[in-house]
């Protein structure tokens, strides 16, 4: 049984927290998605299973909602139900989606006792005011890349109806604290809410008070389990009472590597804006770092930062050590989120290969997480610290991870970090024995060399739509794997539960990587990132069902963008759960163009009649009007007209819609909107060769392609080229997205949640889908 079950809002925190439990001997365990309803399933013996799990769930930078949902994932989880203690870290400035997530603990009917301390870097709590330095916290420029304000008061995070005390430093040092706080979370009902208490903190000695309160209570008060937020400091405390009161304090437990033979250079990556990390950035250098500064224009999409990614993976091939950062001397917060992506993307491609794999340095938490998804990291052991919250850690692909937050540590923080990796590098001590350390990440592709069929991701949608049973339905057909080879993104139960509705027979198979997977007639490959419950309900929206679909989007696009994959093959996702789970995007297509870094694409529907790509998509008829102009219409055809090359067709016809009845019939509709915003395109298109025709009648223009005329048509709105199509063949209809790095095919109808789990949906769109995925995308020697 887990003994202490934390979460963090992003992995700098989890490794911090990770490294506090570790080093007083508890088996330590730090997880990037939710626990498994049996955590101890993780090892088959004493020896290796956890006594401590901690969980990031990345949620520092999401929307309120989804980070309060993920909170929730993991304390209402049954992991959380058999640990003795419940422990939710919060940054020391306070910064993240503090109040939300708080307020999802008290939802799930937990006390919440904040204990925001952190002594260590003089960040103190002191008549429920945060201070940094002994300067209250809002007066400080420590926030200043973020998009809010720092609060004044900590009751200001927790929302106007939360019940809220507070415990002053009188209290805190009265010695009986654990009486104080059972009676401050104390109800007079069971139907009275559950209690939050700031508890004030100014020295280690205050966070260890309340430390020995809440084990003296057993972590309980009135019926309701208590949940400790608090620091790294406070979880440093907290570690050190567990580690006197377990008998595994008195063993330690092996943190050793097998590294004979093994050597790697070291790739670090600073992605604070803090001036602290700016001067460990240069002292790095001073140890032989090669430091590469990336402009913010050079991150904005993938294809941008490619002569910055050969240049790092040639210092990291000479086996030179690297670090990349980000020059800036303001921070646009609103841009942010794009660059911390990107520059992770950079890392990640720069760090894999058997040339060039490389040991990390990550600076800043939401850089780390980034960074390790772009790698596919699911889980690591925390091994070593060299300073408060600078922790080196293994990956479970054998990646040493050294990680601290942006604004901790003296300036020598990252050259000790380095130290460490080599030290453990050098060390050929017995292997933890839940660790296997695996070899540097390769590409798939490597094993199979002489296979030229495509690997295609996969994604499973919404769950609580006809997703599964589509994707089973494809993948059972005859001729699946005959031009691919797909791995599916998304939920093995639920797979299961989508073949038991088709009534057919599936071997469903979950991997950890593309790498992994054997692709035989009836069995179903999953990468399953375990976002969904096993009681989720058919046909109904739900914010679990719409953020598991968008995640399973993000890990497709990073195997994409990483070369594991050579096209993506989706199922449909249900916009309103997308929305609800606080992921804002009109659909698919815009939310693939995000995660892979894309300003532009276009939408491609197909189907075995006629091929049309759109000009504007999810927008109002008057915004689309407006939005149409020669250079977007250009693009358009552009990217149409070499998707069609892509399928095989060398010199596409290209018929042009007008935006007008009758093409405007020489002005008697509309006001000349074809000869100002269609015509200039058309005529440069020509005179490149492009054998594109227009602007012609839309009603015209179908029926000519209907009959083979043309190849492709180009819509200007959304609904002049969905009418016809959805008409033509929505059985067999395939949505393209083009204007990506990889192709991406979908079904070309919704979820059908008055369908979903019937086993009536019908699958041909979805097998349609997967054929035009292998047929537009490249062999993975040619990717």
């Amino acid at each position: 049984m887990t003994a202490v079950l934390t979460q963090a809002d992003d992995f700098s925190g989890a490794a911090e927290v990770g490294q506090c439990f570790a080093a007083q001997g508890l088996n330590t365990r730090i997880l990037l998605s939710a626990p498994a309803a049996d955590t101890s399933a993780e090892g088959t013996d004493a020896g290796s299973r956890p006594d401590v799990v901690v969980v990031d769930t990345h949620s520092r930078a999401v929307a309120p909602e989804s980070a309060a949902a993920a909170a929730a994932a993991v304390f209402g989880s049954t992991a959380a139900e058999g640990a003795g203690v419940l422990f939710k870290k919060i940054d020391s400035l306070w910064r993240g989606n503090v109040g939300p997530e708080l307020a999802a603990l008290s939802a799930l009917g937990h006390h919440v006792v904040v204990a925001g301390a952190l002594p260590q870097l003089n960040r103190t709590v002191v008549g429920g005011r945060p201070f940094a330095d002994g300067v209250r916290l809002d007066r400080t420029e420590l926030w200043r890349a973020e998009a809010a304000a720092p609060p004044a008061e900590i009751a200001q995070l927790l929302g106007p109806g939360a019940s809220v005390q507070l415990t002053e430093l009188s209290a805190v040092r009265s010695g009986s604290l654990a009486a104080v706080l059972g009676e401050a979370l104390s109800v007079t009902s069971s139907s009275a809410a559950p209690a939050t208490v700031i508890v004030d903190g100014e020295t280690p000695a205050d966070l260890e008070a309340v430390a020995v309160a809440l084990l003296d209570l057993d972590f309980r008060a009135c019926g309701r389990r208590i949940v400790l937020a608090g620091t790294g400091g406070m979880a440093l405390l907290l570690a050190a009472k567990l580690g006197n009161r377990s008998a595994r304090n008195a063993q330690q437990v092996s943190h050793g590597l097998t590294t004979a033979g093994v050597h790697r250079t070291v790739l670090a990556v600073v992605g604070s804006a803090s001036a602290k990390a700016a001067a460990q950035l240069r002292n790095l250098e001073a140890g032989g770092f090669t430091a590469l500064r990336i402009a913010p224009h050079e991150l904005q999409r993938p294809e941008d930062f490619r002569p910055r990614l050969a240049e790092a993976q040639q210092l990291l091939a000479a086996g030179e050590p690297a670090a990349l950062t980000v020059t800036a001397d303001v921070v646009n917060p609103h841009e942010s989120g794009r660059i911390v992506r990107n520059l992770a993307l950079l890392a990640a491609y720069a760090a894999t290969g058997p040339e060039a794999a490389a040991d990390l340095i990550l600076t800043g938490g939401e850089t780390a997480r980034e960074v390790l998804d772009a790698l596919g990291v699911r889980s690591l052991t925390p091994l070593a610290s060299v300073q408060h919250g600078a922790v080196v850690s293994l990956s479970d692909d054998g990646r040493l991870v050294g990680t601290k937050p942006g604004s901790f540590g003296d300036d020598d923080a990252l050259v000790q970090l380095c130290a460490a990796i080599k030290d453990l590098r050098s060390s050929n001590s017995t292997s933890h024995p839940s660790l296997k350390p695996g070899a540097p990440m390769t590409s798939a592709v490597n094993a199979t060399e002489q296979d030229t069929r495509p690997f295609i991701a996969v994604t499973m949608g919404d769950g609580a739509g006809v997703g599964p049973e589509v994707t089973v339905g494809a993948l059972l057909d005859e001729n699946a794997y005959r031009d691919c080879r797909p791995v599916v993104i998304g939920d093995v139960h639920r797979l299961q539960l989508g073949a038991k509705a088709l009534g057919v027979e599936a071997n469903i198979v979950e991997v950890e990587t593309v790498g992994e997977a054997v692709f035989e007639a009836g069995r179903i490959n999953v990468i399953d990132p375990k976002l969904l419950s096993k009681d989720l309900p058919w046909g109904q929206e739900s914010v679990e069902a719409g953020n598991a679909a968008y995640h399973y989007i993000r890990i497709a696009c990073e195997l994409g963008m990483s070369g594991q994959v050579q096209g993506i093959c989706t199922a449909p996702l249900n916009k309103a759960a997308l929305h609800k789970a606080g992921h804002i995007y009109p659909g698919h297509t815009e939310l693939l163009a995000h995660f892979m870094g894309v300003e532009e694409v276009s939408m491609m529907l197909s189907t075995p009649k006629v091929k049309v790509i759109h000009v504007t998509t999810h927008i109002g008829l008057i915004d689309a009007i407006n939005k149409i102009e020669p250079g977007l219409v250009e693009r358009t055809v552009r990217r149409g007209y070499e998707a069609m090359q892509r399928a095989g067709i060398a010199n596409p016809k290209i018929g042009v819609c007008a935006i007008n009845p009758h093409a405007g019939e020489n002005g008697l509709f509309g006001y000349g909107e074809e000869a100002e915003k269609i015509t200039p395109a058309i005529e440069k298109l020509q005179a490149d060769g492009i054998d594109a025709r227009g602007p012609l009648p839309a009603d015209t223009a179908f029926f000519l392609a209907g009959r083979g005329d043309y190849d492709l048509i180009v819509a200007m709105y959304h609904d002049q080229g969905h009418g016809p199509i959805k008409v033509l063949g929505i059985e067999a209809g395939v949505n393209i997205t083009v204007g990506l790095p990889v192709i991406r095919t979908s079904v070309d109808h919704g979820t059908a949640f008055d369908i979903a789990g019937k086993g009536i949906v019908d699958v041909r769109s979805m097998i349609e889908a997967l054929r035009q995925a292998a047929e537009m995308s490249p062999s993975p020697a040619a990717a």
